[in-house]
C-alpha cells in the first residue's frame, strides 16, 4: 500500500492544541448527533429489547465501519497535499476516467444541502430542551434569530469565535460522557448491544426494522467534515482525537439506551438525551448544546465556503465575490453563499417547525455523499496501487452499507426527504451548466497563431499615427498554447479600434490540480513588445492576478528584461512609469447561430447565471478603473445556405 505524503503540511503534527482545535473544528456536526439520533430510531414505537439494543447495536457498528474505518483510517490517507475534501479527492483521480465528474457533482451538492439541514436541525434539537421549563415555549423564533446573528458574524471573520470552539467542544462532549456514564453504569448489561446479533435482529426480525436505518444514519452524517477539513487539523491530530470523540459519543448513546430501556423508560415527548440528565443541570445543559450547535452549524457554512471556493476554481460553479475577513489561511466568506444558505435554513425551520420532522430530509443528502465518496476512493486506492485482494472487498462493504443506508433513507423521501434532494439537484444542475457552458464556448473559440499577427502589433506599436491607447496593454486569454491567442482579441487590437500600446501582454490562468501552488513563466515572443505570462494556481488559490501581475513586473524589471516607463520622451527622461489598462472580452450567444437546441439551452442559463456573478475583471481582482470591457458575439454560422439573395438590376 502506498499514499501521498504529507509530512510537509504544518498541521499535521500531533499537539495538544492540535487535538483541541481539531475536536473544535472537525466533530461539530457529528458531536451534536447524541442530540436527535436515538430519539428519531425510538419515534412512536413501543420500547423492546430488539429495538433499543439492536438501534444501539447499528449505531455502534456504523460509527466503527463507516466513520472509524473507511473515513478515520482509509479515506484520510487520500489527501492532496495535505488538503481533503471531495474536490480535492476528485482532482487526484479525475485523470482516471472522466465521467468522474458525475460523483463529484452530486458529492458536493449534497455537502451544500447539508450545510442547509444540518443548522436547523442542531440549533432546534438543543432549543427545544427549554421545553422541560415550557412546554408551550415557541422554539421557531429563537432557533431563526440563533440562526440570523449566526450567519451576521461570518462577514467579519471567525478568528474570536473560532479559539472558543476547542474549548466548547471539549466541554460538550465531556458532558456526553460524564451523563451518559451515570446512566450507564446504572445498568451495564446495556453493553451487550455491542453484539451485532442485535443489530441483525433489528434489520431482519423487527417489523419494518430495516427502515430504521435511515435514523440510524444520523449518527455518521458529520464522518465527511473528518476528510474535509484535513488540511486544516492534519490527518494525526483527526485520529487521535477521533478516540476520545468516539468514546464519548458511545457512551452517551449507551447511556440513554440503558435510561430508556432499564431505568425511567421513554417518557413521551422527552428526548432520551435530555432523559439523562439530572434536573439541577438541564438549564446549563440546554445551553452547552446549543453552544455546540452553533459550533457545528459553523463549521458547516465554513466547510460551504471552501466547497464553493474550490467549485469556482475547478469552472463548476458560477463566480462569486469572495471576501478575506482575516490573514488567517483558509478562511473566506462569500455573501451570496452566506445569505443563500441563511435563506435556505430559514425555509427548512418554518417549513417543518420540528427537529424530529426536519429528521426526514436529513441523511439523504449525505449518503448520497459517502456513496460518491466511496466511488472516487476506490480510483484513489488504484491510483496508490492497494491490493486489489484488500481495496475490492473494502470499497464493495462500504458501497453494500451505503446502499442500505440509501434505500433507508429514500423511505423519508414523501415525509420531507425531496426538500434535500431538489436542494441538491438544483445545485447539480448550476454545476453542469456552468462546466458545460465552458466546454461548449471553448469548442466555439477560435484561435490563431501570435507570430502570424506578431508583426502587426510590433508595427502598430511603432505607428506615429494612431493615438496611443495605453502604454501597456493587458489581454486575458484562455489559449492554453503559449504560441496561440484568440482570434477575437487580436480583432479588437487590430481592427475593431487599432489599439497602440509600447506593450502587449497576455496572461493565461492555469488551474492546477496541487490546492496551493503559485507559480508563473513569461515568454518573450518579440522583445519588448509581446510577452505572454502563464500563471499556475492551485484550485484552492486566490486568483488575485491584479496583485500577481504587479510582482511579476517587478521582478521583470529587476531583472532587467523590460522597461516599464512611458517612450513618450519628456515622460521617459523624468522615470514616468507607463499606464497598464486590461481588456476583458465578454461573451454573448448571438440570435445568427445554429447550435443545437440542448447546447443553446445550456448556455442561455449560463448566460442567465452570469447576472448574479461577477464578471472577468472582478474575478481577477482588478481595478475596475483600469478595465475595457469588449462584447463579442458567440455565433455558429450557417455554412450550407439555404437561400441565396438574387439582386435585382434597373
Amino acid at each position: 500500500m502506498s499514499s501521498q505524503s504529507s509530512s510537509h503540511n504544518p498541521h499535521n503534527v500531533l499537539s495538544a492544541a492540535g487535538v483541541l482545535v481539531t475536536i473544535g473544528i472537525i466533530f461539530g456536526d457529528i458531536g451534536t448527533s447524541p442530540l436527535y439520533v436515538l430519539k428519531a430510531i425510538i419515534g412512536n414505537r413501543p420500547i423492546s429489547e430488539t429495538l433499543i439494543l439492536g438501534g444501539l447495536s447499528c449505531v455502534f457498528w456504523t460509527l466503527t465501519l463507516q466513520t472509524t474505518i473507511k473515513y478515520v483510517l482509509i479515506t484520510l490517507r487520500a489527501d492532496n497535499n495535505g488538503e481533503g475534501g471531495i474536490f480535492s479527492l476528485f482532482t487526484l483521480v479525475r485523470e482516471k476516467k472522466k465521467w468522474l465528474i458525475i460523483p463529484a457533482w452530486i458529492g458536493g451538492a449534497a455537502l451544500l444541502a447539508d450545510g442547509i439541514i444540518t443548522p436547523p436541525i442542531s440549533v432546534s434539537s438543543a432549543i427545544e430542551g427549554l421545553r422541560y421549563f415550557n412546554p408551550n415555549i415557541p422554539t421557531v423564533p429563537i432557533v431563526i434569530a440563533i440562526l440570523f446573528v449566526l450567519f451576521v458574524i461570518q462577514q467579519f471573520g471567525t478568528n474570536v469565535v473560532g479559539k472558543a470552539f476547542g474549548p466548547v467542544m471539549l466541554v460538550w462532549f465531556s458532558m456526553l460522557g460524564v451523563f451518559g456514564f451515570i446512566s450507564f453504569i446504572k445498568f451495564p448489561q446495556i453493553i451487550s448491544a455491542i453484539n451485532p446479533y442485535y443489530a441483525y435482529k433489528l434489520l431482519a426480525i423487527y417489523p419494518d426494522g430495516f427502515w430504521l436505518l435511515g435514523a440510524v444514519f444520523l449518527c455518521t452524517t458529520g464522518a465527511e467534515a473528518l476528510y474535509s477539513d484535513m488540511g486544516h487539523c492534519g490527518r494525526v491530530n483527526i485520529r487521535v482525537s477521533w478516540i476520545f470523540v468516539k468514546t464519548m459519543l458511545l457512551i452517551n448513546y449507551f447511556g440513554q439506551g440503558a435510561s430508556v430501556l432499564y431505568g425511567k423508560g421513554f417518557v413521551v415527548g422527552v428526548n432520551p438525551f435530555f432523559q439523562i440528565i439530572p434536573k439541577w443541570f438541564m438549564f446549563p445543559a440546554v445551553m452547552i448544546a446549543t453552544a455546540a450547535a452553533i459550533v457545528a452549524s459553523q463549521a458547516l457554512i465554513s466547510g460551504s465556503f471552501t466547497l464553493i471556493n474550490e467549485a469556482i476554481r475547478l469552472n463548476f460553479w458560477p463566480k462569486f465575490k469572495i471576501n478575506y475577513p482575516s490573514n488567517q489561511k483558509g478562511q473566506l466568506y462569500i455573501p451570496a453563499i452566506n445569505w443563500g444558505l441563511f435563506i435556505g435554513c430559514v425555509f427548512v425551520v418554518l417549513y417543518f417547525r420540528e427537529s424530529s420532522a426536519m429528521e426526514s430530509a436529513y441523511g439523504l443528502s449525505i449518503v448520497l455523499c459517502m456513496f460518491s465518496t466511496t466511488i472516487l476512493l476506490y480510483f484513489y486506492l488504484l491510483k496508490a496501487k492497494w491490493n486489489k485482494f484488500i481495496s475490492i472487498p473494502l470499497t464493495l462493504t462500504f458501497m453494500i452499507v451505503e446502499v442500505a443506508f440509501l434505500l433507508a433513507n429514500l423511505e423519508k423521501f414523501p415525509h420531507g426527504g425531496y426538500v434535500t434532494l431538489i436542494i441538491g439537484s438544483s445545485l447539480i444542475f448550476v454545476m453542469y451548466v456552468t462546466y458545460e457552458s465552458k466546454l461548449i464556448k471553448q469548442g466555439l473559440e477560435k484561435y490563431v497563431n501570435i507570430h502570424d499577427s506578431g508583426k502587426m502589433l510590433v508595427e502598430l506599436s511603432k505607428d506615429q499615427s494612431v493615438a496611443k491607447y495605453a502604454t501597456h496593454l493587458v489581454y486575458m486569454t484562455s489559449a492554453a498554447s503559449v504560441d496561440e491567442v484568440e482570434e477575437k482579441i487580436m480583432y479588437s487590437i487590430l481592427q475593431k479600434r487599432p489599439k497602440r500600446a509600447d506593450l502587449y501582454w497576455f496572461i493565461h490562468v492555469n488551474v492546477l490540480d496541487q490546492p496551493f501552488e503559485a507559480s508563473y513563466k513569461v515568454t518573450h515572443h518579440f522583445e519588448d513588445d509581446v510577452i505572454r505570462v502563464d500563471f499556475n494556481l492551485g484550485f484552492r488559490v486566490e486568483p488575485r492576478i491584479n496583485l500577481f501581475f504587479k510582482d511579476v513586473v517587478e521582478d521583470m524589471v529587476a531583472r532587467k528584461e523590460i522597461d516599464i516607463y512611458s517612450r513618450y520622451v519628456s515622460l521617459h527622461k523624468n522615470n514616468y512609469v507607463g499606464d497598464f489598462r486590461f481588456v476583458i472580452i465578454e461573451k454573448y450567444l448571438s440570435n445568427d447561430n445554429l447550435l443545437p437546441f440542448f447546447s443553446k439551452l445550456v448556455l442561455n442559463t449560463h448566460f442567465l447565471l452570469q447576472k448574479f456573478a461577477l464578471s472577468e475583471g472582478r474575478e481577477f481582482g482588478l481595478d475596475a478603473g483600469n478595465v475595457k470591457i469588449e462584447k463579442f458575439p458567440l455565433i455558429v454560422p450557417n455554412k450550407t445556405k439555404s437561400i441565396v439573395l438574387k439582386r435585382i438590376l434597373d
